[in-house]
């Protein structure tokens, strides 16, 4: 492939919300490029910094032991006025004129549509998936997840521990607007009460409070409550409401933007390695409008506009396991 390859300079950005692993991913994809005598340079705030102008050289030496740092060495912003088709049009210009045959796009679905419109304008664009809400359709797995995952369940940990000796109800916010996945999975590792996710329609008195009634009978005397950022009712809302219906003492935790920081476990550091390594490959040999995807432990490469029409559902498997092992009811499973 060496002499044959069909890049000799690459951009990498990173856009949308950080997510623990991106640094790693910038790092494979520098290294990467290097090996194969490909210059690369770095993009500056995302899509906002590429319609600036905002550039730097990447070599082995300025990415030199970021892969174990949270964040995004490149920092990241969104950007309205690259969404439009002047935008997009000076964005895909600036590449050309500073010789950038191929863009490496580290983000999620709203980062490559915006690289879909940029290879529209003749710019070879490369996508990896990066969010802590693993919402990305096309693909099983996306950077930053793994982490996000391991932050959240320590929160809770040290919450529960806390609700026990005072014998309250915790009710925790985590990310999600407009998926459950990370709700569902931090509320099963952490033994909760109830989960709150946008995919699964419920009934307040139902679901939540005879079912903190029906665990207080059971012996119960402390209760979580994992609740999603994205379900129609506001978490203080649903704090607010179980203290006033069961008389526990209920208390409110959002976890926000502590979700997204820290360095990446050993997962977002392995497959963002991996990603960036692919990323740099793919454009090497000529190709185009992809995206680097898992397909349970595979990589694969998909066309963008394939991508962007999957969709995926959340694992009702797992829902239906958490409902059945916490209130043990077979009829549930059936």
């Amino acid at each position: 492939m060496a002499n044959n390859i069909k890049v000799k300079r690459i951009g990498v950005l990173t856009s949308g919300g950080d997510a623990p692993g991106m640094n790693a991913a910038i790092r494979a994809t520098v290294r990467t490029a290097q090996c194969l005598g490909i210059e690369c340079v770095g993009i500056l705030h995302g899509y906002a910094g590429l319609l600036k102008g905002k550039f730097i050289p990447l070599d082995d030496k300025s990415v030199k032991g970021i892969t174990g740092r949270g964040g995004t060495m490149l920092y990241t912003a969104r950007s309205k006025e690259f969404a439009t088709a002047e935008g997009t049009k000076r964005a895909a210009d600036t590449c050309r004129h500073l010789g950038i045959d191929g863009l490496v796009v580290i983000g999620g679905d709203g980062s490559f549509r915006g690289a879909l419109d940029l290879s529209k304008h003749g710019i070879k664009v490369v996508g990896i998936p990066c969010t802590i809400d693993n919402d990305i359709s096309c693909t099983t797995y996306s950077i930053g997840y793994d982490t996000a995952c391991n932050t959240a369940v320590e929160a809770v940990d040290r919450l529960n521990d806390t609700m026990q000796s005072h014998e309250r109800c915790s009710v925790v916010e985590v990310m999600g607007r407009h998926a459950g996945h990370l709700a569902l999975n931090v509320g099963i590792a952490t033994g909760a009460t109830i989960i709150l996710i946008p995919e699964m329609k419920y009934d307040f008195k139902r679901d939540v409070v005879e079912r903190i009634r029906k665990a207080r009978l059971a012996g119960r005397n402390n209760f979580g409550v994992i609740v999603a950022e994205g379900i129609e009712a506001k978490a203080y809302e649903i704090a607010k409401a179980i203290q006033e219906e069961t008389g526990i003492d209920t208390r409110l935790t959002q976890l926000g933007h502590v979700q997204r920081g820290g360095g990446p476990q050993v997962r977002d550091r392995v497959v963002a390695t991996n990603m960036g390594y692919l990323a740099v490959m793919s454009l090497a040999a000529g190709e185009s409008n992809k995206i680097i995807a898992m397909c349970g432990d595979n990589f694969v490469s998909i066309d963008i506009d394939e991508a962007l029409n999957m969709t995926r559902d959340l694992d009702a498997e797992s829902y239906k396991m958490f409902t059945a092992l916490t209130f043990m009811d077979k009829d549930v499973l059936f």
